[in-house]
């Protein structure tokens, strides 16, 4: 690589990689925070399949123009990537994949920035990501590497609504009913989310619905 070249190359890497000042901080903390309570809209209140298909959409551009804006951040690169999962999950036989495969890449690079961000958000986006999406030849699903990012969100968060709920909701994808019933019983007893209630209470919902399919 020519020198001039290598040294760009250096720069730029440098510049992604930049602390944010306080201010800049705090606006993207401001938008990932509508981006979340967007997503919790879309996922947890009523409305028709066009709105919240509209919705959706909005969202996911703003996550892309989001991380275009803090290059080498990791929550922005986290909610392009849980936007892009909520796409695959709602798209047609064949966009499901190559939707789902920008998701993970997306949560991966996020993850490498900062295997915590989210509160173990990221761990467990790729462990769904990972027992969720078929396996090879069809897919890159793997239940043993979602295995270890889901346990790894329980050593993060081990007293936490999603990360026990999903580790109970793999384990009962593997057919383990009553280790699933453990980490689901454990999820309800997460302390309630006062600043996102209606995520709290659609999720609780959901965990709900597994320990019906666990008994």
């Amino acid at each position: 690589m020519p020198r001039r070249l290598f040294l760009t190359c250096l720069l730029i890497a440098g510049l992604a990689a930049a602390p944010l000042t306080p201010a800049r901080a705090d606006a993207m903390t401001d938008e990932v925070r509508a981006l979340d309570e967007g997503w919790v809209r879309l996922t947890y209140q009523s409305a028709d399949a066009d709105r919240k298909t509209r919705l959706l959409a909005q969202l996911s551009r703003s996550a892309q123009a989001l991380v275009a804006q803090y290059p080498g951040q990791a929550e922005p690169l986290l909610w392009h990537g849980i936007l892009l999962a909520e796409q695959a999950n709602r798209a047609s036989i064949f966009r499901k994949l190559g939707l789902a495969t920008r998701s993970r890449d997306a949560i991966a690079r996020a993850y490498r920035i900062d295997p915590r961000v989210g509160g173990g958000k990221a761990a467990i986006m790729l462990g769904v990501l990972y027992y969720k999406v078929p396996g090879s030849p069809i897919g890159f699903g793997d239940p043993a590497r979602a295995r270890v990012f889901l346990r790894e969100a329980l050593a993060i968060d081990p007293d936490g609504l999603d990360a026990n709920y999903f580790y109970g909701d793999y384990l009962l994808s593997r057919g383990d009913k009553a280790g699933a019933r453990s980490y689901l019983r454990k999820a309800l007893e997460a302390p309630r989310d006062a600043a996102r209630p209606l995520w709290d209470a659609g999720r609780r919902r959901e965990v709900q619905a597994a320990l019906r399919k666990a008994a």
